[in-house]
This record gives C-alpha cells, sequence and structure tokens, in this order.
C-alpha cells in the first residue's frame, strides 16, 4: 500500500473565512462538515491555548469521515511556560483529552518557543517520557536546535523534524522518522499572503518524492489570513492528486 500524503489547514473553525472558503449562508456550527467535504486531515491548533476537553475531541471525532486524521498541537503551558521540564502532569492531561480522538489521532506537534536555545539534555530527557504509539513531530523555531545531536536523537524515538517556512525562513528538510511533517505558516509574513503556483509546485513535488521514500507525508497550512490557507491546501492536493499520489 502507498503511503499516504494528507494536506490541510492549521485550523479550521475561522469566522473570517467566511465569504471567501465558507460560504455566507454556512454557520460556525457547520464549518467541520463544509471542511470535510475537501480535506481529510486538520490539525488542531486551538489545543495550543486551551487544551479541548475529551467531550470535545469526541464531538470532532464523531463528526468526521472514518479515514479522516486530526493533528494535535500540544499545549504551551509544556513548550513554551514550561520549556519541555517535568512534563508529566501536562502530558496526562493532553492524552487524556485527545485518546478521545482513538484512530483518528495523528501526529502531536510541539512548538518550541522562538527565543529558547538548544537544549538537548531536556529534550532527551522529554522524549524519553512519551509514549511510544503515537507519532510526534517537533517544530525547533531557533536555528541552534539545527544539530546532528538533536536529530539522532528524533531518529531514535521515531520523531519527525517539523520541516517549516516562517516569515522569510525556511528549516532545512531533515527527515528523523517514518513520516513528514510541514508547516507553511505564510510567505509575506507571519500568517500572511498566499503561495505561488511555482511554490506549490515545489511542494508537490517534495511530497511525491518523499512518499516514494515510503514515508508518510503531513501538510499544513497556516496562512489564514483571507483564507489562503485553504486555498494553497486545495490547489497542493490538486497537484499532488494529478501528479498520480
Amino acid at each position: 500500500m502507498a503511503q499516504q500524503i494528507y494536506i490541510g489547514t492549521s485550523g479550521w473553525h475561522y469566522n473570517h473565512w467566511k465569504g471567501n472558503f465558507y460560504p455566507n449562508g454556512v454557520k460556525q456550527k457547520g464549518f467541520t462538515e463544509y471542511y470535510t467535504r475537501f480535506f481529510q486531515t486538520v490539525e488542531v491548533n486551538n489545543s495550543f491555548y486551551r487544551l479541548p476537553t475529551p467531550e470535545t475531541f469526541s464531538n470532532w471525532r464523531d463528526a468526521v469521515a472514518d479515514e479522516f486524521i486530526f493533528a494535535v498541537k500540544a499545549s504551551r503551558y509544556i513548550t513554551h511556560m514550561k520549556k519541555l521540564k517535568d512534563p508529566q502532569e501536562g502530558l496526562a492531561r493532553l492524552f487524556a483529552s485527545m485518546n478521545a480522538l482513538e484512530h483518528k489521532l495523528g501526529p502531536v506537534l510541539f512548538q518550541l518557543p522562538p527565543m529558547w536555545h538548544l537544549n538537548l539534555e531536556r529534550l532527551r530527557d522529554f522524549l524519553s517520557l512519551l509514549p511510544p504509539y503515537y507519532r510526534y513531530t517537533f517544530e525547533f523555531r531557533h536555528p541552534s536546535w539545527y544539530t546532528e545531536e538533536v536529530l539522532d536523537l528524533l531518529r531514535k524515538h521515531n520523531a519527525a523534524f517539523c520541516i517549516y517556512e516562517l516569515d522569510g525562513h525556511m528549516s532545512p528538510l531533515h527527515i528523523t522518522a517514518d513520516f513528514v511533517y510541514v508547516r507553511l505558516h505564510g510567505p509575506a509574513g507571519k500568517y500572511a499572503g498566499s503561495y505561488t503556483e511555482e511554490a506549490l509546485q515545489w511542494w508537490a513535488q517534495q511530497c511525491k518524492n518523499w512518499q516514494q521514500q515510503g514515508l508518510d507525508v503531513y501538510v499544513y497550512f497556516d496562512n489564514d489570513q483571507l483564507g489562503y490557507a485553504a486555498f494553497n491546501a486545495l490547489r497542493l492536493q490538486e497537484i499532488v492528486r494529478l501528479a498520480g499520489a
């Protein structure tokens, strides 16, 4: 069976998408149903600010098709306030809530603070506490984390180095797991601008290359301004489909 390419957006409950991606007649309670007409995955990112309840996760689980996948962004309490230190309590709350997604749970994203420099020991201790039956990805916002020691740790735990583009910065395209995780935050600054056709063609080729290497691929657009994320994701899906994914 060919490995899968999952393409979607970071978040989907955006009122400012009404009138561009969401038709004006679609109410907020209908956003999920409408979104899933076009996509088979989404990255839950409001969980970074406030962890949804198990009931909310189970409602989302029941509202989507069986093959739909939710990636979940971990709480900033774990990544920004505690900086991965003594994470047991925060991780227990995270798992207790998101486990309600059952088989529709995809990768768990840990986005580290942009001003936090490399702390290899902290990362090593944190990785050792993660249950091995989930997929994990780490978005390192400070380039001091781009080291072979970090990559080796990620490989040891089959955790993905999150590939991302943000405000003119492009992370390295490191592969450290049996899947690839990509976040595209916008070409015109944080959450802003629409990706060009040339850029989307380039990302489509990367996705195909990774798939041919036997890797699952997850791509999420975070440029939510004017619904660009949804439109860019739709176009990338189309390019990948036409390429025979």
